[in-house]
């Protein structure tokens, strides 16, 4: 009896060295423009090329601006980066996806969409939210720089098998609750050490009944406990929403790879290192109040008192406070911000839209908030507009902007100002994240389009 993640693993195991290290082959490698240059440099020094180019695909990201795509990028730094990676790309015939390019976005929005991510993959990318991709039955986590050269050079990489762990989350959610509330709820459960060197699967009633954008945002803050991934077994909704997407494949071959896809789960009596069992009906609609994932609450509770803290995290818990400028014990309800941040590979997809739009619609932006209302690609841009989603976002004050990771880490232009606050939709919350000093609130779209039309911290469900 196999789980779901040795299923995969097994399949994919080239050999096993006396350590008992894993040559694992990699079915597709993601590469953006930050980590990859010194990947390509050393294939460069060593004469090689990539083994199977074709299951290499680039995507400039991180540090693309999201206005004025048409025109050179003005930070040199930045320019020199998605530069390289496009001669890189052509130097070594591998697909890339430029600004402007209409798969252009943010690589871990562009895979799942194009149906370069199927199930049963081993997929990999020098970026830690590739546990993304795992949401679609596959295998996928981040790895560094000079292990992108490898996966270049053979398309194999070294690796210690991971434990194995099932969160289960039984139950109804309640009105208000997304995706984006049951992660962090389970990331503030589990501490963000508490899944490390842990590879691991959703399971349970929520799962079963979320959509395939609401799974894909799950698994991306699968990291943010520590996790080497998260994964989610496919199934019907898995088929419905890759059938017909571009690199998905077609014909007798999409009923083949169905019926193969259909044998990915953990056998009933498979046994897993670990086990968690959540309650959908204990989440309430969440946000964070530190500066890391796990320090999260329901957003009618109050900052856990210093006496609730272990003795050896007091000092560290009250720097966090301090950053943030909180105090232990009050409530965060009401609290002025400043701005609102909506996309990221979290929450940039167009049911994120949807629901930001629908809570925005009829109401109007609160004045003194700077919104950064940002598509995760193009295609999503596209459907944002054919949906009417953006004349509904413009009459209440917001301005769409153009693809790209923007605030979520400020490797581009929109960069929070110290000390102001921002509620941003993104994975994490950590001091200078969104710019020098810029204090983070991690939350998913009702509660960002709460506050981005209150001015303040607000209960989505006061509004909905």
């Amino acid at each position: 009896m196999k789980t779901l993640f040795d299923k995969i693993w097994d399949k994919h195991v080239v050999d096993t060295l006396p350590d008992g290290t894993i040559q694992l082959y990699i079915d597709r490698l993601y590469c953006h423009e930050v980590t990859s240059p010194q990947a390509f440099a050393g294939l460069r020094e060593r004469g090689l090329k990539p083994f199977r180019p074709e299951r290499v695909t680039c995507i400039p990201d991180h540090n693309i601006p999201t206005v004025n795509q048409d025109r050179p990028i003005a930070d040199p730094v930045s320019k020199n980066q998605v530069d390289t990676l496009e001669k890189n790309a052509a130097d070594f015939g591998l697909a890339h996806y430029g600004l402007l390019h209409p798969k252009n976005g943010i690589i871990h929005v562009v895979g799942p969409e194009t149906g370069l991510t199927q199930p049963g993959m081993t997929i990999v990318c020098g970026d830690s939210h590739t546990s993304t991709h795992g949401a679609m039955g596959a295998i996928a986590f981040g790895i560094g720089t000079s292990e992108v050269e490898m996966t270049l050079a053979t398309q194999c990489i070294m690796q210690s098998k991971p434990k194995t762990m099932r969160i289960t989350i039984d139950g109804r959610l309640k009105p208000g609750v997304t995706a984006k509330d049951v992660a962090l709820y389970i990331i503030s459960r589990m501490t963000t050490g508490g899944a490390t060197g842990y590879f691991v699967e959703y399971a349970g009633d929520v799962i079963r009944n979320s959509t395939m954008e609401e799974r894909l945002t799950i698994c991306n803050l699968s990291i943010e406990m520590g996790a080497r991934g998260g994964m989610i077994a496919p199934d019907r909704v898995t088929f419905d929403y890759l059938k017909d997407r571009e690199f998905a494949p077609r014909g007798e071959q999409w009923e083949r790879k169905v019926a193969e896809w259909s044998s990915l789960y953990s056998d009933p009596d498979a046994e897993f290192d670990r086990e968690i069992l959540f309650k959908a009906e204990d989440i309430e609609p969440m946000i964070t109040y530190g500066t890391n994932p796990g320090m999260g609450m329901g957003i009618c509770e109050s900052i856990p008192a210093m006496e609730s803290i272990d003795q050896a995290g007091r000092i560290s818990y009250k720097k966090s406070l301090d950053y943030m400028g909180f105090t232990a014990g009050e409530p965060v309800l009401g609290k002025a911000i400043d701005y609102v941040f909506l996309g990221s590979c979290t929450n940039g997809r167009i049911e994120d839209f949807r629901a930001f739009a629908s809570l925005v619609k009829g109401k109007r932006k609160a004045d003194h908030v700077t919104a950064w209302i940002v598509p995760g690609s193009w295609m999503v841009e596209k459907q944002i507009r054919a949906e009417g989603l953006d004349r509904i976002l413009e009459e209440a004050g917001f301005a769409l902007r153009q693809p790209g990771c923007s605030a979520c880490l400020a490797m581009n232009e929109d960069k929070v100002p110290a000390g102001k606050y921002a509620v941003s939709t993104s994975n994490r919350n950590f001091e200078g994240r969104q710019g020098p000093g810029a204090r983070t609130i991690l939350a998913g779209a009702l509660v960002a389009a709460a506050a981005a039309v209150t001015g303040c911290i607000t209960d989505p469900r006061e509004l909905i």
